[in-house]
């Protein structure tokens, strides 16, 4: 694993907008937000590069639209922070400012990934990052996804969608992890 002090954490989308069931479905995952807090905690006490993503939604009646209260980022990742991306995508580097730039202008090649949703947003930015060159770890218990129909309209649950990512990105884009781990290897890297 990559020197943790090297590694930033990214916290995708991690908004007000995702606590709405009704919305959105149901969801996997409830330790999500704890484990997300866990690993912004430890970051800032350690003084290592964090990055908050925030979804500004240009779709109409999204809930993720600027000025709407669901747009805004949840406590468990209110406060200091080294960069705030801003997308209208899935991938936080298709974002502003520019992710890829940022990390490279300080040397730093290695990415750890939570947040919202796991097969969306999280999978893509991890899935780029991997592309562009960077050690990516996904951190699969601190993201969480809905419940999806499939194009034959059949509902995938949401623990079934989230395994598949995990299967799909490891060992080809990221290597999966899981909080507890990547704080132990932090502790000690």
């Amino acid at each position: 694993m990559a020197d943790r002090d090297q590694t930033a954490l990214i916290v995708v989308d991690v908004q007000y907008a995702f606590a709405d069931a009704g919305y959105w479905g149901r969801r996997n995952n409830p330790a999500c937000e704890a484990n997300i807090a866990a690993l912004v905690t430890a970051w800032r006490a350690a003084g290592r590069p964090l990055v908050l993503v925030r979804h500004d939604s240009d779709e109409p009646g999204s809930p993720l639209r600027p000025g709407h209260p669901g747009n805004a980022l949840r406590p468990e990742v209110e406060g200091p922070h080294d960069l705030l991306i801003t997308k209208q995508v899935n991938s936080a580097f298709h974002g502003d400012p520019d992710l890829a730039g940022w990390l490279r202008d300080r040397g730093l090649g290695s990415i750890a990934i939570c947040g919202i949703t796991t097969n969306h947003c999280c999978e893509t930015t991890a899935r780029v990052g991997g592309n562009l060159g960077f050690d990516v770890q996904f951190v699969a218990d601190a993201t969480h996804t809905f419940d999806r129909a499939g194009p034959d309209g059949v509902v995938i649950a949401a623990d079934d969608l989230a395994r598949a990512t995990a299967a799909s990105l490891h060992g080809e884009f990221a290597t999966v992890v899981t909080t507890e781990n990547l704080l132990r290897c932090s502790a000690s890297g």
